[in-house]
């Protein structure tokens, strides 16, 4: 199996690794860049654990949120980050 991802979903999943600290997941971060998802096994659920705890900060601060706009914003990024975090455990799943 193919791991692909599309422009968007790259920047989410390298923004999300630029919020961590960088020494545990700089190997990774550099394939991101590069657009090198040749991950094996223990980058796939880096990714995965990092992605998930992001949608787990994202729903919170939807519930957080008084103003329309922003949350739909919020949501918009939930869904993209749904996205890929779905396309990340379907490639752990084959691997």
């Amino acid at each position: 199996m193919q791991f692909h991802l599309e422009a968007d979903e790259l920047k989410l999943l390298a923004n999300v690794l630029l919020e961590q600290d960088p020494r545990p997941y700089q190997e990774l971060l550099n394939k991101i860049l590069a657009h090198d998802l040749r991950l094996d096994g223990g980058e796939l659920e880096q990714a995965a654990d990092l992605l998930a705890g992001k949608k787990r900060s994202l729903q919170a601060e939807i519930t957080r949120q008084p103003g329309a706009t922003l949350t739909t914003e919020l949501q918009r990024q939930l869904a993209l980050l749904e996205r890929v975090l779905e396309r990340v455990n379907e490639a752990c799943v084959m691997f």
